[in-house]
């Protein structure tokens, strides 16, 4: 445990030698990169090998930062929070390898990519709530660099759109936070009175004085402006346009672990400190995490572009979450943790494959134009990859998000059968998106009527030798015969890049993680509802009986 703080330091530190590095070639900057991320996620689990779950936060550091103000550097680990570090150890690396064929200012980007990361540490490890807003901002600021810099489709508008959401979420959570520290320090009577420091703790007993009408105030101004980030509908919208927008690395993480970050800052600040404003807004937070799953699954349903697919079935994911800690019984809450740690593996998975595996080799992510490709044959280990993600996103078991989603369904039947019932037909539609997507992209053709189909979508050919060899093919032909099996189609596509090293790599890491949460869900359960024991959620908590 007295570990954990190393994972802001390192990765800081990090994030200056890539810079430095990147100056000498690409190469040293990658390899700084993948040094320093491995280095954050080793001590990350380290600290979880020797961590035993209490139920409360175990201070790390705790000093000064701003007296006058009541400001402190406080950094505390809990089961929550040690499960989302690791997990964004693991994202980190995952995207870095993903991220191995940035050469263009590579200095920078994996500057900028573990700043990022930095940032997302500091937020899960602060106990401080203006030091958690600190680090909450630090990780705000390198998407719109990563995204306007290093992106592809309509990437000015998807960071700048991103980025001013972000802003407008943490401005509300700042006026909520605010608000809060305001009032505790204005007392009154009570064991509340005079409350002069921003520590999670200290606020949330002097705001268990508050009134009603101020702890409905706060939790909506703190609650709302970290559901932004989280993605909840209708604040979803940048969503789906900053993961498309996003180099691959950078979809990773806004799927793995940035968007955690709004759903953390909900439970950890906005339920933690006002379970009555909680209790006030619970009917309405549950119909938008209902409304959430989904619409955004049959958007997802209907969309033509693969990574366009993914970033809405990541919002109807994530409806889940909210879900999870709108219900806000025991059970669905940690459920709705476990589903943050298998969302950000599973999706983080299915943007790699989607951005570097495919877009990368075919330069399109169109399903018209991929199901014309035999991709199952030209790209077997990205289509075994994809397959495996979808599952693990429809909930299969032995996969993580079967346990999250099947805990927050039964969490939620305590609150509502309706409202389960509701959460199933989302569960049927992720199931619909994704067996689409799935068809179309890799196993579209299985024996196309003249095997040339591919040649109708020019975005598909990636080199000039693929028009090479097609003219030399056409000009041997004498006749337009028909080939009528897979291998004689496969013959007839172009060639594509065999997945690299760095690529396969990642891709096992995610899926080791997610099956390893699949079949082993008790571990984290563990730490998860050793977490919820705390003085600090169980004012909320109350079996969904609010």
């Amino acid at each position: 445990m007295p570990l954990l703080p190393w994972t802001i330091y390192l990765t800081f530190a990090g994030a200056l030698l890539a810079y430095l590095a990147g100056r000498q070639s690409p190469g040293a900057a990658r390899a700084v990169a993948l040094a320093t991320a491995l280095a954050g996620w080793g001590v990350a689990l380290a600290a979880a090998a020797g961590f035993t779950p209490a139920a409360a936060l175990v201070d790390l550091v705790n000093c000064p930062w701003i007296p006058q103000l009541g400001i402190r550097y406080h950094l505390a680990a809990d089961g929550i929070s040690m499960t989302l570090v690791v997990l964004t150890g693991l994202a980190a690396t995952a995207g870095i390898l993903f991220s191995w064929n940035i050469d263009e200012r590579a200095g920078e980007f994996f500057a900028l990519y573990l700043a990022l990361i930095g940032g997302v540490y500091g937020v899960f490890l602060s106990a401080d709530v203006f030091l958690f807003f600190v680090f909450y901002e630090i990780a705000i600021v390198p998407k719109y660099f990563l995204i306007a810099k290093w992106g592809s489709t309509n990437r000015e508008y998807g960071a700048m759109k991103l980025v001013l959401y972000s802003f407008a979420g943490s401005a509300l959570v700042l006026a909520g936070v605010l608000w809060a520290h305001a009032a505790a320090a204005a007392g009154g009577s009570g064991a509340g009175a005079g409350v002069t420091t921003f520590s999670l703790a200290e606020l949330a007993r002097a705001a268990a004085h508050f009134t009603p009408a101020q702890q409905a105030g706060m939790f909506a101004l703190v609650f709302t402006g970290f559901a932004v980030l989280a993605g909840l509908f209708p604040f979803h919208t940048w969503a789906p346009t900053g993961h498309v927008a996003a180099p691959t690395g950078a979809s990773m993480l806004l799927a793995g672990v940035v968007m955690k970050l709004g759903a953390y800052g909900c439970l950890r600040v906005g339920i933690g400190l006002f379970p009555a404003g909680l209790e006030f807004f619970q009917p309405v937070l549950v119909a938008l995490a209902l409304t959430g799953i989904v619409y955004a699954g049959l958007v997802a349903l209907v969309q033509e572009d693969l990574k366009f697919v993914i970033g809405y079935s990541s919002v109807s994911h994530m409806g889940f979450v909210m879900l999870g800690l709108a219900v806000a019984s025991p059970r669905a809450v940690s459920g709705a943790v476990l589903q943050m740690f298998s969302h950000g593996v599973i999706a983080g998975l299915l943007f790699a494959v989607v951005g570097r595996m495919i877009y990368e080799r075919t330069h399109t992510r169109q399903l018209a134009a991929l199901r014309a490709l035999p991709l199952f044959r030209l790209l077997p280990f990205a289509a075994v990859a994809f397959v495996l993600a979808g599952l693990a996103s429809m909930g299969m078991p032995g996969f993580s998000g079967f346990p999250a989603e099947l805990a927050i369904l039964v969490g939620a039947w305590r609150y509502s059968p309706l409202v389960t019932l509701a959460a199933v037909v989302g569960v049927l539609v992720a199931a619909a998106f994704t067996l689409r997507a799935v068809q179309l992209s890799f196993f579209g053709n299985t024996g196309a009527a003249d095997g040339k189909e591919w040649k109708r979508h020019p975005a598909a050919c990636q080199t000039s030798r693929f028009a090479q060899n097609e003219k030399r093919r056409d000009a041997a032909s004498t006749l337009d015969t028909a080939p009528t099996s897979d291998a004689a189609a496969s013959a007839a596509a172009p060639p594509l890049p065999p997945i690299t090293w760095p690529e396969k790599a990642g891709a096992l890491l995610l899926l080791a993680a997610t099956l390893f949460a699949g079949l082993r869900p008790g571990f984290l359960f563990h730490w998860i509802n050793t977490a919820l024991e705390s003085p600090l959620f169980q004012a909320a908590l109350k079996g969904g009986a609010l």
